[in-house]
């Protein structure tokens, strides 16, 4: 009754399916693995954005790599804000996408040490991209900022390729250790996105806050796989049912033909 799953193209089928089946449920362990990741990133930056301010030297010093943990804890630093050593960052863009570049201003602590700020975006008003745009001053004297700590930009983390022969004040990346030999003074390893006092006229735009993994997604697509997974067997079943009807159906009609009388 079952000969024919003997047949090549049923070995072959039978196989395929056999393989499936445990590549589906791998995906599946891998695509909830990618839920854990993704959640856990997401609840790193969910506390990290809810905790209370802290003293940015407590957090970060000079040659120092801002890790995963510390990313976006919210640091408060007092000093005053070094215009004259202010650069932009190149190729930024703002919540509506336009590309403009980052204000980046060295803020020079009580204690002599330096903490580069993001002060926020604005957009792109030279006469072309190698002029140095117009950039609405910071607070005057002692002042104290709030920040989200985030670590040193590479091309690695962020596809942006570090260009070399930049118009004078211009940069493509944040990077502590390059401004550290630019200015000849300690800087605070990492950088941060400005959050207070806010700019007056809104302008620098604050960086926006960082948005949430979609972890909902892979969990679906974990079940999408496990439940492709379980729908083989029973697809080879339906399948094998199938093909044995018809080959009933076939040698009925075969035999009915053969017991039919000759004409006269």
């Amino acid at each position: 009754m079952y000969r024919f799953l003997l047949s090549r193209q049923w070995v072959i089928l039978t196989l395929v399916a056999l393989l499936l089946i445990p590549t589906m449920i791998r995906l599946g362990f891998w695509q909830m693995h990618r839920h854990d990741e993704r959640a856990a990133r997401n609840q790193l930056v969910t506390d990290a954005l809810s905790a209370e301010p802290v003293p940015v030297e407590r957090m970060t010093s000079p040659g120092h790599t801002v890790t995963r943990d510390q990313r976006y804890r919210a640091v408060t630093a007092t000093g005053t804000f070094d215009t004259a050593h202010e650069v932009v960052v190149r190729r930024r863009v703002n919540a509506d996408e336009t590309v403009g570049f980052h204000v980046l201003t060295p803020f020079v602590l009580t204690d002599g040490k330096v903490l580069l700020v993001n002060r926020g975006w604005i957009p792109a008003n030279g006469a072309s991209q190698s002029t140095f745009p117009k950039i609405p001053a910071p607070p005057a004297g002692e002042v104290t900022v709030t920040g989200r700590l985030m670590p040193d930009e590479t091309t690695a983390a962020s596809g942006i390729k570090d260009l070399k022969g930049l118009p004078d004040r211009q940069i493509m990346l944040i990077n502590s250790e390059e401004q550290a030999r630019r200015l000849g003074e300690p800087v605070l390893g990492g950088y941060i996105a400005q959050t207070a006092p806010e700019p007056k006229g809104g302008t620098p735009e604050p960086v926006g806050k960082p948005g949430s993994e979609d972890a909902a997604l892979n969990f679906a697509y974990a079940i999408q796989w496990w439940l492709f997974a379980a729908g083989v067997p029973v697809g080879w079943v339906v399948l094998v049912r199938r093909e044995r009807r018809e080959r009933e159906a076939a040698a009925a009609s075969a035999q009915a033909e053969e017991a039919a009388p000759a004409p006269v």
